[in-house]
């Protein structure tokens, strides 16, 4: 069954100042890029979920938890600052190639890519699907497969919202990796697996602080994890954490914790942040893509955000 596209140019406004009514550049070892709110272009476009951008960083795939792929192209400046976007909207089918509709069903939170591969995370109907790029653009789905922790420990609305790929020869070697968003093991830690490459798998924990949720990582390219964590409560609003995780430590039955990178409220230039991708720039400085999830709502924004991790990653 052939997929209809809708391609469309993204409403965009530039964000210069991460930091409200500052011109505070550096956060710690992260300096702020630029940022872009986006609106429009199609009805279905917002619920972004997932991001993962091409070494490139112009092209880039992603999913909307609304049961839709989004691609296309983040435009920049000369000073590789981005300052637009074109984009394209399909549905996300199953095995039959049917769209996937029911929101049980469709709830995609996590992608991540292996050559022409690209790989899903599901919540509610907890699952991990494979899927190829096609030479024309669509995606035909491969394969289907439970998260390697039990699932009976999985809540509902609190899957995997974070997978991705260790880069080879690093501590976790190519294996898959995926952290819940708030699955919580007998100690109150975050549940986690690693799926390795000859497909053995085994449990690890990240611990929970602060009432944070994790809703994305990324790998550096010396194997070590950023992770994205979100917060919302009545009193305080909405918060945004980065946390660096060691990936030497993760082993089985582990439990791990990191360095915060960055804590951000609501006095900074954010919303439901969901969606990490992490690449390197020419000079070998990685380059973190953040993007939010707005759920369709009035009050609340897509906001795409990237920062510089200015340090020495061995």
């Amino acid at each position: 069954m052939a997929q209809s596209v809708q391609s469309f140019e993204v409403k965009a406004r530039s964000i210069e100042q991460f930091k409200i009514g500052s011109d505070q550049k550096t956060f710690g070892p992260l300096e702020f890029v630029g940022g872009l709110e986006m609106t429009g272009g199609s009805r279905d476009f917002g619920a972004w979920s997932g991001i993962s951008v091409s070494a490139n960083q112009i092209d880039f795939i992603g999913v909307l938890d609304t049961g839709f792929w989004i691609d296309g192209k983040i435009l920049r400046d000369d000073g590789g600052k981005p300052t637009g976007l074109s984009a394209n909207l399909q549905e996300i089918t199953n095995a039959a190639g049917i769209p996937i509709t029911r929101k049980w069903q469709a709830d995609a939170e996590s992608i991540t890519r292996k050559g022409d591969l690209i790989v899903i995370g599901f919540e509610r109907a907890h699952r991990i699907d494979t899927y190829k790029i096609e030479p024309d653009g669509s995606y035909s789905f491969q394969s289907t497969s439970a998260p390697n922790v039990p699932l009976y420990e999985l809540r509902d609305n609190r899957g995997f919202e974070a997978i991705g790929f260790a880069p080879l020869q690093t501590a976790l070697n190519g294996a898959l990796v995926g952290i819940s968003e708030k699955s919580l093991d007998k100690d109150k830690n975050i549940m986690g697996f690693v799926r390795n490459v000859d497909g053995r798998s085994f449990e690890f924990s990240v611990v929970r602080s602060d009432e944070f949720d994790i809703t994305d990582l990324g790998f550096l390219p010396d194997g070590d994890l950023i992770i994205l964590e979100r917060r919302f409560n009545i009193e305080s609003g909405i918060a945004m954490r980065l946390r660096r995780l060691n990936a030497s430590e993760i082993k089985p039955n582990s439990t791990v914790d990191g360095d915060v990178l960055l804590e951000a409220d609501m006095l900074y230039q954010i919303d439901n942040m969901e969606g990490l991708s992490i690449t390197t720039d020419q000079d070998g400085t990685p380059r973190l893509t953040i993007i939010s999830d707005d759920n369709h709502s009035l009050i609340q924004r897509n906001l795409l955000l990237e920062f510089k991790l200015n340090e020495t990653v061995n």
